[in-house]
């Protein structure tokens, strides 16, 4: 039993990070109507950026909010050339998947020839401790990683319901016309969630990257996990991304040491995940479900 704990405590720390990625998806989804494909890769790039900082000799905390902030720089730059000259996304979402796919591409390839494809050691950010509970060991990096996401959610919360940017986020994921309309500068805001969105990946990265190293392919799997994480959740729920996120953290960490079948396909379960709840309950958990007039 304390082997299962085991599992389910680490599953839970990675599910933590799912759910930091799912939450960057969420803003771009609530305020476009598209899924960001290239989410994953800024999230790499701009923990480059992190390691670069820290190698220069910066500490690591301080290493990372250089890293959130170029991060949101290089999302609201990749927003400004790349999606908005395409125009209303949720009246036309496709040009813009198909341009969040290239930046995909793009990012990856110009991180390879930056930093080179070889894999680099990351520090963990909370150290190598770990808290013993009985049987059960807690890596501190686990712990923090919750403490951070809770942290997370408490700043969405208050961002989406007391600041003035908040409010002009919700009123673009709502109506983007009646917004316009409104006065609200709906490009801005959009480059906004998107600049959010690549920050919150800075912090994703920094927790993936000390278990596999860094490299040009770190937040691939992740992105799938987060993935499932929001299709679990619910594509416009904050709460259902960080929900989906620890499920879905658990769920790939303890399956595969009970089922057999799965062991060497350690995306299976997202994967029949994200194909159930499409199936059964496409809005998530969490999501809002769509009614259409016949």
């Amino acid at each position: 039993m304390s082997e299962f704990f085991q599992f389910v405590v680490i599953g839970l720390g990675n599910g933590a990070v799912y759910a930091m990625v799912g939450m960057g998806l969420v803003v771009i989804y609530r305020s476009t109507g598209v899924l960001n494909f290239s989410q994953g890769e800024i999230a790499m790039f701009s923990t480059f950026i992190v390691w670069s900082a820290h190698e220069a000799g910066l500490p690591l905390p301080l290493a990372l909010v250089v890293g959130m902030i170029a991060g949101a720089a290089i999302g609201a730059v990749l927003f400004r050339i790349a999606v908005q000259p395409l125009g209303d996304s949720k009246a036309n979402p496709l040009p813009v998947v198909i341009a969040t796919i290239g930046l995909f591409l793009a990012v990856n390839a110009s991180a390879s020839l930056v930093w080179g494809s070889e894999s680099k050691p990351f520090e963990k950010l909370f150290g190598l401790g770990a808290l013993e509970i009985g049987s059960v060991s807690i890596d501190y990096q686990k712990i923090g990683a919750l403490a951070v996401l809770a942290v997370e959610v408490l700043a969405f919360q208050l961002l989406f319901n007391r600041t003035k940017l908040g409010l002009a986020m919700r009123s673009v994921a709502s109506n983007p016309e009646s917004s316009a309309l409104a006065g609200v500068p709906v490009n801005r805001v959009l480059l906004a969630g998107w600049g959010l969105a690549a920050a919150i990946g800075a912090v994703a990265g920094t927790f993936t990257a000390p278990n596999f190293g860094i490299d040009a392919n770190l937040m691939l799997n992740t992105l799938v996990f987060a993935f499932a994480a929001i299709a679990l959740g619910g594509f416009d729920s904050l709460i259902g991304a960080v929900v989906g996120g620890l499920i879905v953290g658990v769920l790939t960490d303890v399956a595969p040491r009970y089922i057999d079948a799965i062991d060497k396909m350690p995306l299976a379960p997202a994967f029949l995940l994200i194909v159930a709840v499409l199936l059964f309950r496409p809005e998530g958990l969490f999501g809002t479900r769509r009614v259409q007039r016949v």
